[in-house]
């Protein structure tokens, strides 16, 4: 089990041999979700990538998530839609303005109502009907944004709930929800990309992109992966619309 129980290691979790096993991973098109999948792909695992088209407002990392599980040799990619523009109440899903000021404290106003939940409960759904038992997600507790679904606390809950709402985890194997980058910094995860020979042009992480299809370079994602690289002394290889510097 992941979250509470494991210390933080600054490392990525390695996961163990996968000898060919399906394993789900929750593909948004970003950064950490490509190095999560590239990690299962590395220990072995038969990647089986789920992208949430939920009409977001950067509907441009769907298309990232393509290029990312075809670059990475998925046996199964799919592309689950579900509008969650109905319910509205975040910068991604309504009409409200994208924070351009800089990170703070707060949970901004592009946390998407229960976003991991309803993404990690579909991913669960399809894990069982596949024969999956490993789930991989590319939450962070250091670089996250604020958003309360992304804590170890929560990732920890919700493999108990899949254990005992389903019936893999009441009356087979169960189910192990990994979360690799979950004590890294986004340098860290920069770097492990390097590690793997990623392509990171191919990845999207920018939350309100321009009209011309540029990264803005100035909401929170694009902020916390161009301070990552820049850290890790990396080359980002985006082209944002600003590089106002921090």
């Amino acid at each position: 089990m992941t979250g509470g129980k494991r210390e933080a290691s600054r490392q990525a979790e390695r996961l163990e041999p996968g000898h060919g096993k399906p394993a789900v991973v929750l593909l948004s098109g970003g950064l950490d979700s490509m190095v999560c999948a590239g990690l299962a792909v590395e220990a072995g695992y038969s990647l089986h990538a789920l992208t949430i088209d939920y009409n977001q407002r950067h509907r441009v990392e769907l298309e990232a998530a393509r290029k990312i599980a075809d670059m990475l040799g998925a046996s199964k990619h799919l592309v689950l839609p579900i509008d969650l523009r109905r319910f509205g109440g975040s910068a991604l899903t309504d009409e409200i303005s994208v924070p351009k000021g800089g990170l703070s404290d707060d949970i901004p106003v592009t946390y998407v109502p229960a976003r991991n939940l309803i993404f990690l409960s579909l991913t669960l759904g399809w894990a069982e009907a596949t024969g999956a038992q490993d789930i991989l997600i590319g939450v962070n507790a250091l670089d996250y944004s604020g958003y309360p679904d992304c804590r170890p606390e929560f990732i920890e809950a919700f493999e108990g709930v899949a254990n005992l709402a389903t019936k893999v985890g009441t009356a087979g194997p169960g189910f192990n929800i990994h979360t690799p980058l979950q004590y890294l910094s986004k340098a860290e995860i920069a770097t492990e990309a390097e590690r793997l020979g990623l392509d990171v042009s191919v990845s999207w992480s920018c939350y309100d992109p321009t009209t011309a299809g540029e990264p803005c370079g100035l909401c929170d994602s694009c902020r916390l992966r161009r301070a990552g690289f820049a850290a890790a002394g990396l080359t980002d290889r985006q082209d944002y619309a600003s590089l106002i510097s921090e």
